[in-house]
């Protein structure tokens, strides 16, 4: 930008750590937005693949029907659901009112207090379908012969499931885990074109936070200092993850 600079060390990390409460309201966000993500995106990728994982002409299409969100450009499906989120026209609140939840209608993305949750909903409505195939192939590498012996042995659908099909499905589960993780928190062009942020940084996280910083206010060095946070963050969640799941027991 300029051929004179300043070498200022540490001290955008200093502001960044110690005197930016955006930053703060920003991470706190990026948690709330990937913590819901992760546990309702795996709990509803890994039902589904439950019911689907059998390959009949049926399953094939709702597996598939499952999966175009996953193929959409994210400003397409940003605009339609705020066009969903609307509080007077959209397709939520018009739902609400005609099942007699009228007191439930509000302006999902414009709540400052919910904002962030109304965002992760989309979030997971687009990728659950891609962390179903996952589950789906996890599930159908797992020998028949397994399932027939516990038959045999009396067991009922929960124990198969406990004993056989969840300690089975941990390599699927570490990767859902993880990458659904990192690709949460590095969201990015679905709360540009939804919400910008806003409303009152309510739904600012670090990714957008730093473009923000770099190319609406110019702060290189400062979005270079948010980046390099950014990058240490996700590497610890990734690696307490591995850590939780015992990846390298796998």
């Amino acid at each position: 930008m300029s051929s004179q600079f300043s070498f200022v060390g540490f001290k955008n990390f200093k502001e960044l750590l110690t005197n930016d409460a955006i930053f703060t309201q920003s991470l706190t966000n990026n948690l709330k937005f990937t913590i819901g993500v992760l546990i309702f995106q795996t709990l509803l990728s890994l039902g589904f693949a439950l019911l689907l994982y059998r390959n009949s002409a049926r399953n094939t299409f709702y597996r598939s029907l499952f999966f175009v969100p996953t193929i959409i450009s994210s400003v397409s499906i940003a605009f339609t659901w705020n066009f969903m989120y609307d509080p007077n026209i959209g397709g939520v609140n018009l739902f609400l009112s005609k099942i007699g939840l009228e007191h439930w209608t509000q302006s999902w993305i414009g709540n400052g207090h919910i904002a962030i949750y109304s965002l992760a909903f989309v979030q997971f409505w687009v990728h659950t379908g891609q962390m179903l195939i996952i589950f789906v192939a996890g599930i159908q590498a797992i020998p028949s012969e397994l399932y027939e012996a516990a038959s045999i042995d009396g067991a009922t659908r929960w124990q198969k499931f406990k004993r056989i099909t969840w300690p089975l499905l941990a390599p699927a589960t570490t990767m859902v885990v993880a990458y659904t993780t990192i690709q949460s928190f590095k969201a990015f062009d679905l709360i540009i074109a939804m919400t910008n942020g806003g409303p009152s940084n309510s739904t600012e996280i670090l990714s957008t936070l730093l473009y923000h910083e770099a190319f609406i206010n110019f702060r290189f060095g400062y979005a270079s200092a948010i980046s390099a946070v950014f990058m240490i963050v996700i590497a610890l969640l990734t690696f307490l993850q591995f850590r939780v799941l015992r990846l390298t027991k796998m």
